[in-house]
């Protein structure tokens, strides 16, 4: 073989070697790209302290405030549903449920999801004369639950002898916790549902 054939080998085996390496560190990368969502979702599930447990809550009494508003977000590790009072909470109820229903009627709340939590709020939605301190906009969905990890809908179930109920659909029957925050002009039912177990 004469050194054309020498040199033409030498330039064939070195353009398969780049491609290789080229093609080993394109591999090497799109293994890494697939795997960091995979790690990271891992480490945010190592993160998450959410084993509260699914079992009822209950300290519920009646207190002198008024429900004024129903509110949710997204945290990391859970949706936070939330209840605010003006004046004093009389305690709350929380627990999982075949299915809820209506204050004094008894009828069914349709509640999308995998499970149900009921929320019982130690609060009228009405003052000393009756008149309405919260009436949602619309029952069946009285907060945005788009992009949420654990709720799926939160409904109207109705306000009754100095109680209000909201239902609760989530996507499955998740850790939940729940307390109350209190402040001088008013206080808070808070429900924090896990993502996951």
């Amino acid at each position: 073989m004469g050194a054309a054939g020498v040199t033409g080998l030498v330039e064939g085996a070195r353009a398969r070697r780049g491609r290789a390496v080229r093609g080993a560190a394109a591999l090497a990368l799109a293994v890494g790209l697939l795997a960091a969502p995979t790690a990271a979702g891992a480490a945010d599930a190592a993160t998450c302290r959410t084993a509260w447990g699914s079992t009822d809550e209950v300290a519920l009494g009646l207190g002198s405030g008024a429900v004024t508003g129903v509110r949710a977000g997204r945290h990391a590790c859970f949706d936070r549903l939330v209840v605010d009072v003006r004046g004093e909470v009389g305690g709350h109820a929380v627990r999982y449920v075949d299915g809820v229903t209506q204050d004094g009627s008894g009828a069914p709340v349709p509640l999308r999801g995998g499970a149900q939590l009921v929320v019982v709020v130690g609060a009228p939605s009405h003052d000393e004369g009756f008149r309405p301190t919260y009436a949602p906009a619309d029952a069946r969905e009285l907060v945005t639950t788009t992009g949420m990890g654990a709720l799926r809908q939160v409904a109207w179930a109705g306000s009754f002898e100095g109680q209000t109920t909201v239902g609760v659909g989530v996507r499955a029957r998740t850790p939940f916790r729940s307390f109350v925050l209190r402040d001088g002009a008013g206080s808070r039912v808070v429900l924090d549902v896990a993502h996951r177990w």
